[in-house]
């Protein structure tokens, strides 16, 4: 009987776990990118700044009510899974410290630029918020 009640519990705490990850967001919060605008010709180095209304930035790690963390998408045809943890890699960059600017490298070229917020533990909230995709021309 104790093995069977030790069982169940370990069965549930994955489950509560995943309960644990989803965050719920405001309609109104609006993610969107400051600078540079939509349609930009930049030369690099350049700054990419994050603005979000509705909400608060909050470093990776604080569970807050209305929180969350910055990750910017470069170059991407399709949305990561956004029921899971955004992953880490050159086109989903993390800024888990709760930045709200970032200075890019990119090669010369079209490149899209799109943020998506993530809660405490990176899964993008429920519904997620999402900047509109600007499309920038980097010159050498």
């Amino acid at each position: 009987m104790r093995a069977l009640l030790i069982l169940s519990v370990l069965i549930s705490i994955p489950a509560m776990a995943q309960q644990l990850q989803v965050s719920t967001s405001p309609e109104d919060a609006e993610l969107y990118i400051i600078t540079p605008a939509d349609g930009a010709v930049v030369t690099g180095p350049f700054l990419v700044q994050f603005g979000l209304d509705g909400m608060i930035v909050t470093p990776a790690g604080i569970m807050a009510d209305n929180g969350g963390h910055h990750h910017l998408l470069i170059n991407l045809d399709e949305l990561p899974d956004i029921t899971q943890p955004l992953p880490a890699t050159d086109q989903v960059i993390h800024f888990g410290g709760g930045q709200i600017e970032t200075e890019l490298d990119l090669p010369a070229g079209t490149h899209t630029l799109q943020l998506l917020l993530g809660n405490y533990v990176h899964v993008p909230h429920d519904p997620p918020v999402l900047s509109q995709q600007i499309t920038i021309t980097v010159k050498k």
